[in-house]
């Protein structure tokens, strides 16, 4: 449950940072893994009564609301947030496309794993969406490196180990079970 709690916390930092930094492929990424987030946290039971107080309803509001209200506060000010974000002079348009593709792809292993879990009816992580993960978190690790962002360069480098160790652990046990 701690992956998709700290998950979680990141994706909305994230969210922020990438509209602090006018950048449409790090707000684009969270935006799409977001709910996916807090849909694997209720399949795991986060928000039952049981396991939590009511202070949780709270958080998961705030939670669900902020990127509704920062999607309706682009869309208020649409040509202003093409200008910075989309059509931005010190981003050129491939760069954005290339880190929206990685962004894309890396939330792709949320749609995988989420469709994966859904048909099992519980949360999984199969090795498909730490390879996916891997593919993803290259290239936006390259665009990080392009686009001189030591921030977003660090936070999905150090995922690396995480999903290398994942896949040989999973190998490992495929290995045991023949």
């Amino acid at each position: 449950m701690l992956f998709w709690v700290f998950s979680l916390a990141g994706s909305y930092l994230f969210f922020i940072y990438g509209f602090l930094k006018d950048d449409f492929a790090i707000m684009l990424g969270q935006v799409i893994s977001y709910y996916i987030y807090i849909w694997n946290l209720k399949a795991k039971g986060a928000f039952s009564p049981q396991k939590s107080g009511s202070w949780i309803w709270i958080l998961v509001t705030v939670l669900i609301i902020t990127p509704v209200i920062g999607i309706g506060y682009i869309i208020s000010d649409w040509e202003q947030f093409k200008a910075q974000c989309l059509f931005n002079e010190k981003i050129p348009s491939l760069l954005i496309i290339y880190g929206s593709l990685g962004q894309i792809i890396f939330t792709v292993r949320f749609i995988y794993q989420f469709i994966y879990s859904n048909k099992r009816n519980e949360s999984k992580l199969p090795a498909g969406f730490w390879i996916i993960s891997l593919i993803g978190s290259a290239i936006i690790v390259s665009y990080a490196v392009i686009r001189l962002d030591p921030v977003l360069a660090l936070g999905q480098s150090v995922g690396f180990i995480s999903y290398s160790r994942n896949l040989m652990i999973i190998h490992k046990n495929n290995k045991k079970q023949k």
